[in-house]
Formats: C-alpha cells, sequence, structure tokens
C-alpha cells in the first residue's frame, strides 16, 4: 500500500476587482465585487460555482469559491470532507492511502485494511509483525500451532491433515501404523503382508535376517523363511528323492502317510513307476506299489 500526504487545502477566491472588468461567462461588471481568476478567466463568484467549481467526492457538493479546496489525482475534497472513510480522522496535512474504490483512510486504518486475517485466531496480521505462511495463509506466529498438542510449530517439521496441522510427533502417534515386528510407528514406507504394517528392515527371514521385501519368502508357524532358509532348515525331505518339500515350483503338492512325506511327483511304484497320487498302493519297507506289482513280488 502507498500512502500520501497532503500538502494542504487552496482556496480559488482572489481578491475584489478594483477595475473595471467583466465576468468571463455573464458579462457582469465586476468592479467592487469578489471574483475568482480561473484559467486566466475573471470569473464571478456566482458563475465559478454554477460552472467551474469541483465537485467533492465525499459530500457530492460543489466547492464553492470561498471553501478550502484539496486534491489527489484528479478528485476533490471540502477541507472538512477529507476524512479516514473508517475512523473519520481529519487528513489535512496527515498521511493517507486511497483506496481502487476511492475511498481514502488514515494510515492505520489502511494498514489494517489490507492486513490478512490469521487463520488461527482470526485477527488482522498487521504489517512488520511476525507471521508464518503456508499453501497461501497466513498465521501469527504463535497462532501457527499443532493441532493436537497445541504447541507452536515454529521452524520445525509438520505435517498436514486436512485443514488441520500437526507436528511431526504428534501426526506420528495419532496417524502412523505400528510395525507389527517392533510394535514402533512406521513413518514412511514399510510392507504389508495379509494385512499387517511392518517395516522393511523388521520384515526379514527368522534364520539369515535377510529383508524379504520383493523377494520370495514362505511362512511357517507365523515365522518367515527365504527360500534358501526353508529348504535348510524347515522343509520335510521327500522319502523318495530326499529332496525339500518346499512348496514352490513342480514341489507344491505332497503325499502324507504315517509320518513320511513325498512330492507327489515322486509317489510311485518302485516297480512299474505308476503315479499312486490319490491311488490305491501298498507299502512294503521303504518301497511303494501299486496292487498289480505287489502281487508279484
Amino acid at each position: 500500500m502507498t500512502f500520501y500526504r497532503h500538502s494542504g487545502p487552496r482556496s480559488y477566491l482572489s481578491s475584489t476587482m478594483t477595475e473595471r472588468l467583466n465576468c468571463f461567462y455573464c458579462r457582469d461588471n465586476l468592479q467592487g465585487k469578489k471574483y475568482v481568476n480561473k484559467d486566466d478567466k475573471h470569473v464571478c463568484v456566482r458563475c465559478f460555482e454554477k460552472l467551474c467549481a469541483n465537485t467533492c467526492a465525499e459530500c457530492r457538493k460543489p466547492i464553492g469559491a470561498d471553501a478550502k479546496e484539496l486534491t489527489h489525482k484528479n478528485r476533490h475534497w471540502h477541507e472538512g470532507c477529507f476524512r479516514c472513510a473508517k475512523c473519520y480522522k481529519a487528513l489535512v496535512n496527515e498521511s493517507f492511502a486511497a483506496k481502487d474504490d476511492g475511498k481514502i483512510m488514515c494510515e492505520k486504518c489502511g494498514a489494517r485494511e489490507d492486513s490478512a486475517r490469521c487463520q488461527g485466531c482470526y485477527k488482522l496480521i498487521m504489517p512488520g509483525s511476525q507471521n508464518v505462511e503456508y499453501k497461501h495463509k497466513v498465521w501469527h506466529e504463535e497462532c501457527f500451532v499443532c493441532f493436537e498438542c497445541k504447541q507452536p510449530i515454529g521452524g520445525k517439521s509438520f505435517m498436514a491433515k486436512g485443514d488441520e496441522l500437526y507436528c511431526a510427533p504428534c501426526h506420528e502417534k495419532k496417524f502412523a501404523k505400528n510395525c507389527f515386528g517392533c510394535k514402533e510407528p512406521i513413518t514412511s514406507g514399510g510392507i504389508s503382508y495379509q494385512d499387517k504394517p511392518w517395516h522393511s528392515e523388521c520384515f526379514v527371514c527368522h534364520t539369515c535376517k535377510k529383508q524379504l521385501g520383493g523377494a520370495r519368502f514362505t511362512a511357517h508357524e507365523d515365522v518367515f523363511y527365504c527360500v534358501d532358509c526353508y529348504k535348510s532348515d524347515v522343509a520335510k525331505k521327500c522319502n523318495g528323492c530326499q529332496n525339500p518339500i518346499t512348496g514352490f515350483g513342480r514341489g507344491t503338492n505332497m503325499v502324507n502317510y504315517e509320518g513320511k512325506s513325498w512330492h507327489e511327483y515322486c509317489f510311485n511304484c518302485k516297480k512299474c513307476s505308476l503315479s499312486l497320487a490319490q491311488k490305491r498302493f501298498v507299502i512294503n519297507g521303504e518301497n511303494i506299489y501299486c496292487p498289480d506289482c505287489a502281487k508279484k513280488l
């Protein structure tokens, strides 16, 4: 906002005419009468007020020859009308602001008019006062506080949740998910498995501690294993080929019988190699046979 200072009012009225001269407009003799010298023309008071006088921007009445007039940017006021539009303080020889709508204001009211309102207390933020701006909104520095703990945020990091602002600790406490492993908040990233959140560094193989994010793994009795550790430490060994039954690839299906396990593709007749999965079979020692081959033994 630009503030101006007026030099003071002026008056048009000249002295009384002492020689014979006529009014420029009505041609009346001005000798012995008061007159106004307007644009190098001698004008009687009556014609001046009727034809030449400026209109007051405040009261809308002509500014007569005897009145004191103030002018600013081609607008005119009576001396008594040149007042602040808000507090009505006289502005002759005072600093003032001219608004776009034509109103004039004292320095104090003009500053208030252009000041933003604090989003916290809704009071004006006066020029020069400490304030915080965020997303085209303004707060007093002391009003820029955490919605949860009500402490000033100042220069600390904060998070926005809709129209509410939270300091980092309160946002973490209120909104962050807790890791299913370490129970601490997950502030960024993380992994979700079976609707349970984990830190990436907590979602690891139970044996070798390798992170399992993006890798193949399996769960056994609520414990996670990478493929290699599951094969070596957990998986049952096939009674046929002696390799681990991992549940990966061709080892997905298996056959269990009396505490022994086989890959489905290994559960074949020892003699004719017929697959016996979901079929009748005969156990003889460590070997399995189809009923026909068992009869020939």
